[in-house]
């Protein structure tokens, strides 16, 4: 996670209080210029039939250069032999004249149970570059290999992602549902204390208990105004996964909140909404200690968040903005705020904004959740425990924001003069609105 960490190691006036504690999904959009000028170089280097200089650029490419130890590469007899690091698998290969192979082993059978056999059946069915398979030792192995005739670069960045993504999400899956099954390899990296662990856990169980109250209370008729609470429950899970970031079980049930919602079927939106309740039942009735497990650090090579351009998140916030605007109308503060935490959530889980967009996204949730932040150990006085907006402490932070992108965007300012800090409600629109406004003019 270390691009996140370098983009979100937000300071305030106490630096040395300021816990190294990464938030959000990694996110490999954010290239630099020589990362782009290695893959064209690969691409080039292809094109005349030299695939050992094309190895070479690719994997400068997907290299994280702040952060070279999460990938490294040999070469020995004319091929690279390369290993890479994506959440808690370990990626291995070989990248040769005649052939390009990767695998990674997820977990180990003891016993070749026809259930979980069966799962990775029908997630083979949907991949288009890897698969799932047994070695000699009954080792679940997730593998690729092609010729090198057709391993193009873009043919390997998007077969190496694929395989990748899918060990890292079926490792804990598989484990946690099989218990026949044991790890193929043991974690020895990313164990995080125990007390930022017990933050989380209440933090999890508060957050849902209280979007619980809200749909509970019935005000207003959650069966007449479904698309209202939609936006409560959709954003708790954004938040949820922003701040927690779990592996595992609970991040499958984030993601498979979205995906509920969204799916086009014939589901009404009520209907949609309960089924959403009872996926976050699901974390309130887990265990503690296995809710625990699912909480450590990772380090990541590819990242499934596509960039997107300020003008298009101008156009996502201008379109559901406006959807406070019924219940500040009719007094539902819980639901209006909803509506802006669900603008920056989805954001956050799903696309990779310009970096100014995505440092004021998390300062929002920095300001949103600073009691979480502070039990954290970070220090944090944007809001107080009451709740009262320090107007000061926001503005100055808005300002190092721009500061800090003031090279590569000159014309990039937030009028704060326009910022409405006479309530949450007001302030978190206005402040949207002051993003949507942004202008992201990079520098010739």
């Amino acid at each position: 996670m270390s691009i996140l960490e370098r983009i979100f190691n937000f300071k305030g006036s106490k630096n040395d209080q300021q816990p190294n504690i990464p938030f959000g999904r990694f996110s490999d959009a954010y290239k630099t210029d020589a990362q782009q000028a290695a893959f064209d170089r690969a691409l080039e280097y292809f094109d005349k039939g030299d695939t050992l200089g094309s190895y070479r650029e690719f994997f400068n490419y997907i290299r994280d250069e702040n952060n070279s130890a999460h990938l490294s590469t040999r070469e020995e007899n004319n091929a690279i032999h390369f290993e890479f690091w994506q959440g808690s698998r370990l990626v291995r290969g070989v990248a040769g004249p005649e052939y390009v192979k990767a695998e990674s082993k997820v977990a180990r059978a003891g016993d070749l149970n026809v259930g979980f056999l069966r799962r990775l059946m029908e997630v083979n069915f949907n991949l288009k570059f890897s698969r799932f398979a047994l070695d000699p030792d009954n080792n679940l192995c997730i593998l690729f290999d092609t010729d090198a005739v057709d391993a193009s670069p873009l043919k390997l960045l998007h077969a190496l992602r694929e395989l990748s993504i899918q060990a890292d999400k079926q490792d804990d899956l598989l484990l946690d549902e099989f218990k026949t099954l044991e790890p193929a390899e043991e974690r020895t990296y990313g164990d995080i204390p125990e007390e930022e662990k017990e933050v989380k856990y209440r933090y999890i169980r508060k957050e849902i208990e209280a979007a619980f109250a809200v749909l509970d209370a019935g005000k207003p008729d959650p069966n007449q105004f479904p698309g209202t609470f939609a936006y409560l429950m959709l954003a708790l899970a954004f938040k949820l996964d922003y701040l927690v970031r779990p592996e595992g079980f609970m991040m499958d049930v984030l993601e498979r909140i979205h995906g509920i919602y969204f799916a086009k079927n014939q589901l009404t939106p009520q209907v949609k909404v309960q089924q959403i309740r009872k996926e976050f039942q699901k974390l309130l009735d887990r265990p503690k200690e296995e809710l625990f497990v699912e909480m450590y650090r990772t380090r990541s090579t590819f990242g499934v968040n596509p960039p997107v351009t300020h003008g298009s998140l101008a156009t996502f916030i201008e379109g559901e903005l406006a959807n406070m605007e019924w219940p500040i109308q009719q007094g539902f503060e819980k639901l209006a705020l909803a509506v802006p935490q669900y603008i920056v959530g989805f954001t956050l889980f799903h696309q990779a904004p310009p970096k100014p967009d995505r440092d004021l996204m998390h300062l929002f949730v920095q300001i949103m959740e600073a009691d979480f932040f502070r039990e954290l150990g970070f220090y944090n006085n944007l809001k107080d425990a009451s709740g009262k907006l320090n107007k000061m402490a926001i503005t100055k932070e808005i300002a190092r924001i721009t500061q800090h992108h003031k090279l590569q965007y000159p014309k990039f300012r937030i009028n704060t003069d326009k910022l409405d800090f006479a309530s949450q409600v007001l302030f978190t629109k206005s402040y949207l609105q002051a993003v949507k406004g942004a202008d992201l003019t990079r520098a010739d």
